[in-house]
């Protein structure tokens, strides 16, 4: 088709193919147009003036068709022209797009060299400290998980049988009843019992009313995480806070409201014997005992584009326990266990504890503390996971600072109404985590009460600003009132619950066979880990293994792995074998294991340990009770006193 270029030099005819990409147009265009043209400012509109405007950069990828040009359009251009000293070229980089060589964007652009956008890009943008630093593109720069690269090209409609009593049309047709519903329709939420939606199906809500493709506006990223601190280099020109401040660098104010959306929206443990290590702590000791969760995410067909956490594996870091709480202290090999579990296909999903009090009945009840009366998550905790959650943002590519909350979960084991030991799980709201980074609330000796700071108290050294904050709340009257939140409110409106629960059909990805490896940090209850415990679990006696398959079952434990790889007898080739061996449970990878030379390092060294050598048999053991009598009789007898 002919298409018709008009811009400062003249019109020109440029033929291309409907199926030809801008690039091509480009590379067209370069032949005509002067050579002293700079094509990083080249620009194509449909209209002289006020149209949409568009960079030739920007949509080289594209295809002409894509656009909505047909025969004998007219594309007005607009550019400017190269320095004389730059000869054509700036950053080292041709002034003339060619297919091979697109134009790309300055954001795609890694230590000074061109980045294509089919090749891996950084999954994690960099920490922003203000909502003016944006991300240009970020659709282009952020790379996200492939479970929400899979969420995002689903439709999400939930489906719908003919209505015999409503539908009028036939069995090819389509009306109002029959109609596939959108992921976030309420009704449908609600007939399920749903609470609340997932994330993408907010993000379709938001991005429905955000951008309308039909009026050919261009793309704004409907995310957008709340910032609740004084805006830095404000246009203003006054000085830095707190010296001086102004509406255009101040936050609004803040107006809580429950969280009508969740991040994860369940969390499945692998297998139940996961919860009863965890347990059999409390049980020896009656103290309480925290742990970090690590798995996988995958997608929740129960919840229209939902998202489950599956927990494999639980770590518990150095720590001290009490009758009433826990105490996380420095953990050294943090990074280690994260390796591991990243070797392993998994990484860290969610935080957990314990928070049991025994009912005395003798039953194994428990007292039920946490209830609709008191509190579900105190506002210490909340703090607690709201912080992880800043720790542990989730990319996506549909925000403008290219992360938008988070996929951390907190788990609770505590007593319910029954009196049975039950998890809870949760997460703070997007709000409670931001409110926690720019220190404006903080816990209170009132657990079901979060307070919020006075700005007042920090007197002549004065460092945040505190905005007011409202919420709102249903009267005595059923009306719905707005109330100022300062000196304190109900930790209620910074929580999203969570589901949770176990597999009908359990398929760990650790599979050792019970007692399994003992667990870490547990020396104040006697249990420790040892390289003898290490040759038991795989079977090492008498110098060799007993059953080479008992070895690979042996290994699939997550314990047993961090543990050999704070030896490092393993090489990481050797150590990326043993994690696939203790995940996918190929006996082929296994054979291939046993006859790596870190695994005969690590026999070596089980069988430099020693075993201790048994006992001789004394004539005097026997089965019955009066030969022990016996020979306690004439060990009596032997002695005489002087």
């Amino acid at each position: 088709m002919l298409l018709r270029a008009r811009g400062p030099d003249g019109t020109f005819r440029i033929t291309v193919e409907p199926a030809d990409t801008f690039a091509s147009f480009g590379q067209k265009l370069s032949e005509v147009l002067p050579d002293n043209v700079d094509y990083n400012t080249l620009t194509l509109s449909n209209a002289p003036a006020g149209g949409d405007v568009k960079l030739l950069k920007d949509i080289v990828k594209y295809k002409v068709s894509q656009i909505g040009l047909s025969h004998g359009d007219i594309i007005f251009l607009n550019y400017k022209y190269n320095d004389a000293s730059t000869n054509g070229h700036a950053n080292g980089a041709t002034s003339i797009p060619t297919p091979s060589q697109p134009l790309v964007t300055s954001t795609n652009r890694l230590n000074g060299q061109a980045v294509l956008p089919t090749d891996n890009l950084p999954q994690d943008p960099l920490p922003v400290t203000s909502p003016t630093e944006r991300i240009k593109n970020p659709w282009e720069v952020v790379r996200q998980s492939p479970l929400d690269d899979r969420l995002d090209k689903q439709s999400g409609k939930i489906p719908r049988k003919f209505d015999q009593k409503m539908c009028r049309h036939g069995a090819k047709g389509m009306c109002d009843y029959c109609m596939p519903l959108e992921p976030f329709n309420a009704e449908y939420l609600a007939e399920k019992k749903i609470k609340l939606m997932s994330f993408h199906s907010h993000l379709r809500k938001i991005n429905s009313a955000t951008n309308k493709p039909e009026l050919g506006s261009s793309f704004m990223p409907p995310l957008s995480e709340p910032y609740y601190r004084v805006k830095k280099d404000c246009p203003s020109g006054h000085q830095p806070f707190p010296a001086g401040i102004c509406t255009k660098c101040q936050p609004s104010a803040i107006t809580l409201q429950p969280q009508t959306f969740r991040m994860v929206d369940h969390v499945e443990f692998a297998d139940a014997s996961l919860i009863e290590n965890l347990l059999n702590f409390w049980r020896l000791s009656g103290c309480q005992r925290g742990a970090f969760l690590y798995g996988r995410y995958a997608e929740y067909t129960e919840v229209p584009l939902g998202i489950k956490a599956v927990v494999e594996a639980i770590y518990e870091p150095p720590q001290t326990d009490e009758i009433d709480g826990v105490t996380f202290h420095d953990w050294e090999n943090e990074k280690e266990v994260d390796e591991v579990a990243k070797l392993c296909g998994l990484q860290r999903v969610g935080v957990i504890w314990t928070d049991l009090i025994d009912a005395g009945a003798g039953d194994g009840s428990v007292i039920c503390k946490r209830h609709i009366d008191s509190y579900y998550l105190s506002s210490l905790e909340v703090a607690f996971a709201a912080r992880l959650q800043a720790q542990h943002p989730k990319p996506t590519k549909w925000s403008d600072t290219g992360r938008f909350g988070s996929n951390f979960v907190t788990c609770v084991v505590t007593g319910d109404e029954q009196g049975q030991i039950a998890i809870s799980a949760y997460q703070v709201s997007n709000s409670a985590t931001e409110m926690i980074r720019a220190d404006i609330i903080e816990p209170s000796a009132d657990p079901s009460v979060m307070l919020v700071r006075n700005e007042e108290d920090e007197g002549e050294t004065r460092t945040r600003y505190i905005p007011e904050v409202f919420y709102r709340r249903i009267n005595e009257y059923g009306a719905a009132v707005q109330e100022n939140a300062k000196p304190s409110f109900p930790v209620e409106y910074l929580i999203v619950t969570l589901t949770h629960g176990f597999p009908s059909d359990p398929k760990p990805a650790f599979v050792a066979k019970p007692p399994g490896f003992p667990i870490e940090n547990r020396a104040v209850i006697g249990q420790d880990q040892d390289l003898k415990d290490l040759g038991k679990r795989i079977g090492y006696k008498n110098g060799q293994l007993e059953k080479s398959s008992d070895a690979i079952v042996g290994v699939s434990d997550f314990h047993l792995l961090c543990f050999l790889h704070g030896y490092g007898l393993l090489s990481k080739d050797e150590e990326a074998l043993l994690c696939r061996v203790a995940t996918e449970h190929d006996t082929a990878d296994g054979f291939q294991l046993l006859s790596t030379p870190g695994w005969a390092t690590l026999l070596a060294i089980l069988q430099s340990t020693g075993e201790r050598t048994p006992k001789r048999p004394s004539p005097f053991d026997g089965d019955g009770s009066s030969n022990n009598d016996e020979r306690l009789a004439k060990r009596v007898g032997g002695v005489r006193l002087e």
